[in-house]
Order: C-alpha cells, then structure tokens, then sequence
C-alpha cells in the first residue's frame, strides 16, 4: 500500500483552512488512517477547527476501546463534534467554527469510509465514482429535482453546506463500504479541488500521470490554474502498490 498527502493554499485564500492526516502504518485498531478536513469560520477558527478536529480524532481512534470500524470512527467523530462545541463557547472568536471531515481505512481491500460535510471521497479505476454524498444546500436541491447535476457545481449557494464537525450539539456522520480492485486510486479531497476541476478531469489527471505524488501535484496544479478560489487538499490511496 501507498499514498501520498498535499495541501494548498491555493490563488485566492491568506490562510489554509485545509488539513489532512495520511498513515499507511496502524493507528490504534484501524489499519491505517486517512483523513481530510476543510474548516469554516472567521478569523483563525476555520483552520483551528480543521486541526482541532483531525487531531481529537486521531487521539480518541488510537485509544478506542470499540472494535468495529465505523464505531471507532463514529464514536471520535462525536467527540470532536463536542469538543469544537465547547470551545466555541468558551471562546467568542471561535464562535460558529466548525469543519468538514471525511475519513478513510482500508482492511484487506475493503475501503470504509465516513464523511460530514462536502469534502468527497472517490474510488478512480476504469471510470471515476464518488462514494461520500455531499451535505450540501445544493446537493439537496440536486436529490431533489429542483437543479441539474450540471448546474450544480457553478450554483451560487456551492459552498453551504447542511452538516458539518461543530456546526450543531448533535452530529449525523454518513458510513460507507467499497471493494477495492487492482488499479483503484482512492481520493480524498476538500471542495478546493472539486469546484476548480470537474469529475471527468479528475479522472484524466490521475489516468495520465504515473505516481501517486505526481498525480497529486497535477491535480493542484490544475485547480490552481482554474482559478485557485480556496485551499486545495488531496490525498492519494494506492492499496495494491
């Protein structure tokens, strides 16, 4: 197994409110452990709370008494759901922070994953699929009829989201299982890369370039040169290299 791990700050942004964690090796009972999480608020509370939350996740999985995966992952998730909470009371200038997160492992081939917010998580093989839903304004629009899938990644309600780390005292975190099969990329990212770049150049980036790394700098590079609106974040799975 491989990866490899990058963020941006992209064009646009004065600070990086984007924050990721990749280990190969194991962490607490989870093989391994990937996560990318994109933060909200003023001041510094958006990447305090990105960091914050990465951080108490990695803690509580690698003290977890659980056994099951999505236990493990579901349980750290509403402690650090708590904690943003508590100390966004405690603190004005954190006040409304919050972040997204979404949150990967890999046990022989099968890909579980949990995510709150927009940040995705695709499977690339022989066609580009995203697993995670986003908890978007727009995407329900989308489920619902009232816009085009097409029109939803230029609408200009993009970027409210309906879920995120901090954002409410109760939490709702979305599971999912996927089978990997040789020649799967797995792509964690914030929306800094899926509003600059579509699905489909996506999938021509990681299909053309060779390495894990390179492929990752490709995709920022070509967010960037889209217009680099917001901090990009990118991690790349590679579970049969």
């Amino acid at each position: 197994m491989k990866s490899f791990s990058k963020t941006d700050i992209g064009r646009k942004r004065q600070l990086n409110q984007d924050y990721v964690f990749s280990t190969d090796e194991s962490v607490g009972k989870l093989e391994n452990l990937y996560i990318v999480a994109d933060g909200m608020g003023g001041h510094n509370a958006g990447d305090f709370a990105s960091k914050y939350a990465v951080d108490t996740v990695v803690r509580e999985i690698r003290g977890s008494a659980e056994q099951k995966p999505f236990r493990i992952i579901g349980k750290a998730v509403r402690v650090a759901n708590e904690l943003i909470r508590m100390r966004a009371k405690e603190d004005i200038h954190m006040y409304g922070m919050g972040t997204t997160i979404v949150i990967a492992s890999i046990s022989g081939h099968e890909l579980q994953i949990a995510n709150v917010g927009d940040s995705r998580l695709y499977v690339i093989g022989e066609s580009i699929r995203q697993i995670t839903r986003d908890h978007s304004l727009v995407e329900e629009m989308v489920r619902k009829g009232g816009i085009a899938p097409e029109a939803a990644r230029n609408h200009p309600d993009k970027n409210i989201i309906t879920r995120a780390v901090g954002a409410r005292d109760s939490i709702e975190v979305d599971f999912f299982t996927e089978e990997l099969k040789e020649g799967d990329i797995v792509l964690l990212c914030s929306d800094g890369l899926t509003n600059m770049l579509s699905d489909d150049q996506i999938f021509e980036i990681i299909k053309k370039r060779s390495t894990l790394e390179e492929k990752a700098d490709e995709l920022i590079k070509a967010a960037n040169e889209n217009g680099g609106k917001d901090n990009i974040a990118v991690i790349l799975i590679d579970d049969f290299a």
